[in-house]
């Protein structure tokens, strides 16, 4: 078991698959985009699951794909159907922006995929093009469907609240789980890409939040399970979906922690919102071993900080985005 300082037991892997996106989310890139990185640069799915082997054998069971967009980059049934085959990897769950995810939904399914959590800042096809760059909210929204068709284990939609862009939907957006089978995420803006856009006059805190959709009814707290992560969950009177609230600005849940995110380039971040990383690529590329994996892993988990440091400086996020990281 990989134990941090802080006895926290470290059991979770984001792996960032790929730094491409089909979005230009305003909030994390230009319209223009960011330099891509080099084909070369990017790992290939061997030394993902080099370092998904060390994971496992070190106890860590739950593995996230992310990106960029994880569904743009090819072969990807393929591995996934690499990692579920690894001994002691129980959960395999995917991030996207729902954009590809009604094509891929069945064979996503099949090849392991239990659990998918889908990016939507707006019900609202202009907003939506104004937030992403890209005019495909109809995608998205087939996509979602399409999640909710094909029986994925949970589907959840992650929601950024942003003063004065969306935070007028919080109503809509929590109606969605009176007829829908989701979970409703509502996440606080964090200072992550664009830094320039980020203010903590755009934050709207959860308890914001709360108190805006307070006239739908009583929020009925359920039971916290490992599967919930930072998510804080509730329902409401009625609904057959529930609604999770995520507060890594006004309420951060760093004490809880327990993962570690891998990225395009072969970097192993310690903290999503810190710039510490340790580069995983140089040792693959020269060899390295699985013991050799699985010590470096021991040292990046000795070398996790306690928490972000937000609070005190808005800036030690880093700037490379979340399209580079790995959301």
């Amino acid at each position: 078991m990989l134990i941090d300082p802080f006895r926290r037991h470290i059991t979770y892997l984001r792996l960032s698959v790929t730094d491409r996106c089909n979005l230009r989310c305003r909030y994390c890139m230009p319209e223009h985009g960011v330099a891509k990185l080099d084909h070369n640069d990017i790992l290939t799915y061997e030394e993902f699951l080099r370092v998904v082997t060390a994971a496992a054998s070190e106890g860590m069971t739950k593995i996230r794909l992310t990106g960029g967009e994880p569904l743009v980059r090819r072969g990807l049934p393929d591995f996934i159907r690499e990692i579920v085959s690894i001994p002691g990897i129980l959960d395999l769950r995917l991030t996207t922006n729902g954009v590809l995810l009604a094509g891929q939904a069945s064979e996503l399914l099949t090849a392991g995929i239990k659990r998918v959590n889908i990016s939507l800042d707006s019900l609202n096809r202009e907003t939506f093009r104004q937030i992403t760059g890209r005019d495909e909210f109809e995608s998205v929204w087939r996509g979602i469907q399409k999640a909710l068709e094909t029986g994925f284990d949970k589907v959840k939609v992650n929601v950024v609240i942003i003063r004065g862009t969306n935070d007028h939907e919080l109503m809509s957006f929590a109606r969605l789980i009176e007829n829908l089978p989701i979970e409703l995420r509502f996440i606080e803006f964090m200072p992550l890409g664009r830094v320039d856009f980020w203010s903590r006059e755009r934050v709207v805190s959860v308890q914001e939040i709360k108190d805006r959709i307070r006239p739908l009814g009583e929020l009925i707290s359920k039971s916290h399970l490992d599967s919930d992560g930072p998510a804080r969950v509730y329902t409401l009177p009625g609904a057959v979906g529930t609604l999770g609230f995520i507060s890594p600005v006004t309420d951060h849940f760093c004490e809880t922690c327990n993962r570690l995110r891998l990225t395009a380039d072969g970097k192993l971040r310690l903290c999503l919102l810190s710039n510490r990383e340790m580069d995983l690529r140089g040792p693959l590329r020269d060899g390295a071993t699985i013991e050799e994996l699985k010590g470096l892993l021991k040292e990046a988990v000795n070398n996790k900080p306690g928490r972000h440091l937000l609070d005190q400086d808005a800036h030690s996020a880093d700037s490379r985005g979340m399209s580079l990281i790995g959301g």
